[in-house]
């Protein structure tokens, strides 16, 4: 795996992300039909293109592997960010997870879905992370992580986008690792709930508990950065 001059990083998350609010009108609604027919077909491709690699892989040629990890490194170094709400040691994660990835790459049932399984590596990786900071913040031996408002948001987030992410992901620190990655997931990463089931290896149900129980405690605990006292 060839190594790069600096680390892949994308600023993740915009003003425009943070608002659940659902554009309106019959316009609105045929331009994201288009817009997602296209993106299927171009998620199609690199599907494709992934299958071809991996059996080049199989066959132990270096080449394809890196080819892969050129393809890859970005999204499972941003994954790792997202589920954190921090670049602490992600560099490592991204680095074990493809040294296990090109390891068992046997164990990969269908090549074409070498992007989720890979990130399913690094949710297991990051999940393990994050318990055993966990505890060690339990038993007093640790603080927690401060949230990389920097890293996480996008360059046009404005100071209210960047005040709600700030206490989203410090809630999030509370939460079990489980519910905390599978909320992430969701409606950070904005992935299916059968992705996020497949990479948090357990069934649609119990994704969806989790996600649940990580959305009801931020209803109840999240207060906009910006509202007015009641008088």
């Amino acid at each position: 795996m060839g190594a790069t001059s600096r680390s892949p990083r994308l600023r993740l998350i915009s003003s425009e992300s943070v608002d659940e609010a659902a554009s309106s009108g019959p316009q609105a609604a045929g331009s994201e039909a288009a817009a997602s027919v296209e993106a299927q077909d171009l998620a199609a491709a690199a599907a494709h293109e992934d299958e071809e690699l991996v059996g080049r892989a199989r066959r132990l040629e270096a080449r394809a592997f890196e080819a892969l990890y050129r393809r890859h490194a970005e999204f499972a170094f941003n994954l790792a960010v997202r589920i954190q709400g921090s670049s602490s040691d992600v560099e490592d994660v991204v680095h074990d997870a493809f040294i296990k990835a090109q390891e068992r790459l046997t164990d990969l049932r269908d090549s074409a879905a070498f992007r989720p399984w890979l990130g399913s590596i690094v949710v297991r990786l990051v999940r393990t992370r994050l318990r055993r900071r966990k505890l060690l913040r339990a038993l007093g031996l640790t603080t927690p992580e401060p949230v990389e408002i920097e890293t996480i948001a996008a360059v046009d987030a404005d100071p209210e986008a960047r005040a709600l992410l700030a206490q989203v992901y410090a809630l999030l620190q509370t939460l079990a690792a489980d519910d905390r990655i599978a909320w992430t997931l969701r409606y950070v990463e904005r992935h299916r709930l059968e992705t996020v089931a497949v990479m948090m290896d357990c069934s649609l149900a119990t994704a969806k508990r989790r996600i649940s129980r990580a959305q009801n405690f931020l209803t109840e605990h999240f207060v906009s950065p910006f509202s007015q006292p009641s008088s």
